[in-house]
């Protein structure tokens, strides 16, 4: 069982930066787990759009991915140590805004569709200023 919690939204003029974090709660039975055995994802839903993926950091092999929108202005990291992912976003766009959802996973591939994804947050939002 995972539980995950994202804050860190806000708005923010064109061009600003935000850090949004991902801090999970991870449980098997009694036993207190960690995020690293899990893929994490973080996906955003403009108004009146589909939810989409923005980036994902795989547990395995730590690889990395991003959708071409937010490739060199986006980055995805994990402190595993304090169960919590972030996404540190530059140069944002009035387009970025958003609610951003994270979401956890046991698999490594294909992790960026939504449907690899078992665990969600409830979202925060972005808005960004033109």
């Amino acid at each position: 069982q995972v539980q995950l919690v994202e804050s860190g939204g806000g708005l923010v003029q064109a061009g600003g930066s935000l850090r949004l974090s991902c801090a999970a709660s991870v449980f098997s039975g009694r036993t207190v787990g960690t995020v690293s055995t899990y893929s994490v994802g973080w996906f955003r839903r403009a108004p009146g759009k589909e939810r989409e993926f923005v980036a994902a950091s795989a547990w395995s092999s730590g690889n990395t991915y991003y959708t071409d929108s937010v490739k060199g202005r986006f980055t995805i990291s994990r402190d595993n140590a304090k169960n919590t992912v972030y996404l540190r976003m530059n140069s944002l766009k009035p387009e970025d805004t958003a609610i951003y959802y994270c979401a956890a996973s046991r698999y490594t591939s294909n992790i960026m569709s939504t449907s690899r994804y078992e665990y969600w947050g409830q979202g925060t939002q972005v808005t960004v200023s033109s």
